[in-house]
């Protein structure tokens, strides 16, 4: 398969610290400022660098290729930073690579250099062809032109004639969804209009490779559901190729056929969507310090606050892993310290790859109101429910549709192995993300 993009030791170097204003009142200000001993107003570059914090031990085992850390740890010095270090792979035509990577990994700045919005401090990236992107929303979009206009000047700026661009015009619109508002300035437009214009802009255009980032989490989940179908369409049938970037670990299973995963500027060559998923998720695993338990301080002026909340088995001992036809239980220890009439428990069990799994709430099994002081309470989930794989635990607690005390995301982690006695002997099939107790019957041959 021929190469569409050959990226060679790549870096990319910016300067920490002040930078320009770009206007000289502003300039003028900062110096009124600094004269006074006040913050600078302007500051949007801080002299701490989440990079300058060496991985640990377990994290560089957990990526398998201690290469890529290596380069990064000597990244930052007193004045610069690299976002990217050495970074070289090849991204196949027609292919739909995935980046994954933690914030602050350098992904941005990939696309940004792929898209030529800044270009490399050192090394070279070779593309065939024109690359559409969507960085950011409202990216090449200029905001007095109407919808319409902004269609025509992005495929300039990509070098199509004028013919080529009204031939998809009313693809594009129909896509976008905007065409009430195609005449009317984007200045007006929401951030989801935007985006919705913006993407149907970037897919519909003919160009060579298309680079898209975590932008489409602005959409609604209809119209990202739509995007990613157009981006398989764009890579399956018209033989382009995709560079997604997202945080959305099912939205990257289910699209992309590589990955590759940026760790603190440096890259890890590409390879297989769950295998470079699996890394990712470990190098998080390692970097939060997930328990199967986890404990709060409590803050005096909340009326509800979580104490601890804890994963056990049947005998209420703390575990890190439970076989898939196990039940565990979730131990919940909570403070109320106000009565509020209609207060709801909820606790919510997720996947590795982001997916609500389900959700269960205290009101399905208690009616009684939630009692004063300290209190305690189990949630027990019952076996053959989950598949094997990796999960985590939300809890919340609040007043339906008026107000959350408190939301506590990936709280308890905690993994579930199939022993051999349900699915093991299906290796490597999509068996879905749950079991259910189906009920079966038969009936004798007439």
């Amino acid at each position: 398969m021929a190469i569409a993009i050959r990226i060679e030791n790549v870096s990319k170097q910016y300067r920490l610290g002040e930078v320009g204003t770009g206007t000289l009142s502003h300039d003028l200000h900062r110096a009124w400022a600094k004269i006074r001993g006040k913050p600078d107003p302007f500051a949007k570059v801080g002299q701490i660098n989440d990079r300058t914090q060496k991985l640990s031990v377990g994290i560089a085992q957990s990526a398998n290729s201690p290469n890529c850390l290596l380069k990064s740890e000597n990244a930052v010095d007193a004045d610069y930073t690299w976002a990217l270090k050495d970074v070289s792979f090849d991204v196949q035509q027609g292919e739909v690579l995935g980046i994954i990577g933690r914030n602050g990994a350098g992904k941005s700045t990939l696309l940004k250099l792929l898209s030529r919005v800044t270009a490399p401090t050192t090394g070279s990236i070779k593309a065939k062809g024109r690359i559409s992107s969507l960085l950011e929303v409202g990216t090449g979009f200029h905001p007095e032109l109407t919808g319409r206009e902004n269609i025509y000047l992005n495929g300039a700026i990509l070098g199509m004639h004028r013919h080529e661009i009204s031939n998809q015009l009313d693809a594009i619109v129909d896509f976008s969804g905007c065409a009430k508002y195609i005449d009317t300035p984007v200045k007006r437009y929401s951030s989801g209009m935007m985006v919705r214009l913006g993407f149907a802009v970037a897919a519909h255009l003919e160009c060579e490779t298309l680079v898209v980032d975590e932008v489409l989490a602005v959409g609604d989940a209809e119209f990202q559901k739509k995007c990613i179908g157009k981006m398989k369409q764009v890579a399956s049938q018209l033989g382009r190729t995709v560079m997604f970037v997202s945080h959305n670990m099912g939205s990257v299973m289910s699209l992309c056929t590589r990955a590759c995963v940026l760790i603190n500027g440096g890259a890890e060559p590409p390879t297989a969507t769950e295998v470079a998923i699996r890394q990712y998720l470990n190098l998080n695993e390692h970097s939060s310090g997930s328990e199967t338990s986890a404990h709060f301080l409590l803050t005096p002026s909340s009326p509800f606050q979580f104490h601890s909340i804890a994963m056990c088995n049947s005998d209420g001992q703390q575990i890190t892993k439970c076989s898939i036809n196990d039940s565990v239980r979730i131990d919940l220890t909570y403070e109320c310290r106000q009565l509020i009439p209609g207060l709801e428990i909820a606790v919510a069990l997720f996947n590795s790859y982001g997916t609500r799994l389900f959700t269960t709430e205290r009101s399905q099994h208690f009616t009684q109101q939630i009692s004063l002081g300290m209190c305690s309470e189990s949630v027990v989930i019952p076996a053959d429910t989950f598949v094997a794989g990796e999960y985590s635990v939300t809890v919340a607690a609040f007043l339906p549709n008026s107000q959350i005390f408190q939301s506590l995301k990936d709280v308890v982690r905690f993994s579930a192995f199939d022993d051999g006695f349900h699915f093991s002997r299906y290796a490597g099939a999509d068996i879905g993300v749950v079991q259910v107790a189906c009920g079966w019957s038969t009936k004798p041959p007439e």
